[in-house]
């Protein structure tokens, strides 16, 4: 395949979005439709980050090796954005959320009866992949947008997607505590397969008009990330970011667990709640994209996740005495760090959606794939650094991402 021909698939045509959705502009209700479904996906790819403690043990894995369980889903989710996602500018887009979706029913099926940590690992890799549907969804909801709303729009379902991101751990606690943590993924498949019927009647066709095969598709995601340094810059930041994110609640349940803490399932879930609570203001950052202070808020919400990681590390050296003060201040620590992420994902995702409407499909797949590559990273990297200098050295990791970042920042 030549230059022409990869430039070719790279911008190939669409049918004009108004008639993706079958001529109506996006509503209140579709908005909220859409944030509901990729909340409820979601919760699949950051339940395992509050489980570790009870799925390593139960299935003979080291305190060191824990992380490889939330890694496994976000590599998986990363899979799906590079090789399924690129489908949605290929093949109709309600009838492949449908089909990604029963597969993710299937899989979590299957989690909650693995035997091994090797069987887990590999299921939960699929199930990840087929997560991704969550990018088709949310290029859908964006095409949908009246003009010069999409930063509104893509907010508002990016609240529903942070809330599902925040609210999975708590959930998964609550199941874990009640039921085991198998049971988690009982109450998934159950939900996936809900969700299909629910979106099977009601998710507007979205259908391409690419000429182009499937290999041709894939190799154009190169030339797309070639041609946008707007995509590789936000693409590259947004992982530092995720990175850091996925350190502290992969290792926070560790530490909430240890003493002088020693919280049970119950406890991490509400402290996992509070933290939900970042997500609130992930509407504020879609309308400060939309009135032209990206560039601002963007270091705002990485020197916020700075100051949060600093601030977690201070609550959880906490050895002796009162421990409600430091348990408050972790907990702020939580909600500040929610607040730089979500702020973060939600400038990138409008910024990277306004480059290309035509390979919007394939530009959020790059997005977000490149992200969550910084997030299976985090993950890894979360149980390395407990095992090898505690809470400090948790911290310490997240907040040299957060650094990373703001060094982009200046750099621009």
């Amino acid at each position: 395949m030549n230059g022409t021909d990869n430039a070719r698939i790279a911008t190939a045509e669409f049918a004009d979005p108004s008639r993706h959705a079958n001529g109506n502009t996006i509503t209140r209700s579709q908005t909220l439709l859409f944030a509901a479904s990729v909340g409820i996906i979601v919760t699949n790819l950051f339940a395992p980050q509050t489980l570790v403690g009870l799925i390593g043990p139960s299935l003979g894995a080291a305190a060191s090796e824990s992380g490889l369980v939330s890694m496994a889903t976000l590599l998986g989710y990363a899979a799906g954005l590079f090789f399924l996602v690129p489908l949605s500018d290929l093949v109709e887009n309600r009838a492949l959320v449908l089909r990604m979706l029963c597969a993710a029913a299937l899989a979590a099926v299957v989690a909650s009866f693995a035997p091994s940590a090797a069987s887990l690992l590999a299921v939960l890799f699929v199930l990840g992949a087929a997560c991704s549907c969550i990018q088709v969804l949310v290029p859908v909801a964006a095409s949908m947008a009246p003009p010069g709303q999409d930063g509104r729009v893509i907010g508002d379902v990016m609240s529903g997607l942070m809330i599902g991101i925040l609210l999975s751990r708590p959930i998964a606690s609550l199941a874990a505590d009640a039921f085991g943590w198998r049971a988690f993924y009982g109450i998934s498949a159950a939900a996936l397969g809900l969700l299909a019927i629910l979106l099977g009647l009601t998710l507007p066709r979205r259908t391409p008009l690419a000429h182009a095969n499937y290999a041709g598709l894939i190799a154009s995601l190169v030339g797309l990330l070639g041609q946008e340094p707007v995509l590789r810059r936000r693409a590259f930041t947004a992982s530092l970011v995720m990175a850091a994110f996925s350190v502290f609640w992969t290792a926070v349940a560790l530490r909430l667990s240890a003493p002088p803490f020693d919280l049970g399932q119950k406890g991490i879930a509400l402290f996992a709640l509070v933290g939900a609570g970042g997500a609130a203001v992930t509407p504020i950052f879609g309308r400060a994209g939309d009135r032209g202070f990206t560039r601002q808020a963007t270091v705002l919400c990485h020197l916020v996740l700075i100051a949060a990681l600093g601030l977690a590390a201070w609550a959880g050296s906490a050895k002796a005495g009162p421990l409600w003060l430091p348990l408050i201040f972790m907990g702020v620590s939580a909600v500040m760090l929610d607040i730089g992420v979500t702020g973060d994902q939600t400038l990138g995702r409008r910024a990277v959606n306004l480059l290309q409407p035509k390979a919007r499909g394939r530009i959020n797949g790059l997005f977000v794939g490149i992200f969550f590559i910084g997030g299976a990273i985090g993950s890894l990297l979360a149980g390395v650094a407990w095992a090898w200098g505690g809470w400090n050295a948790v911290c310490a990791t997240g907040a040299v991402f957060g650094a990373a970042a703001l060094v982009v920042d200046w750099v621009e």
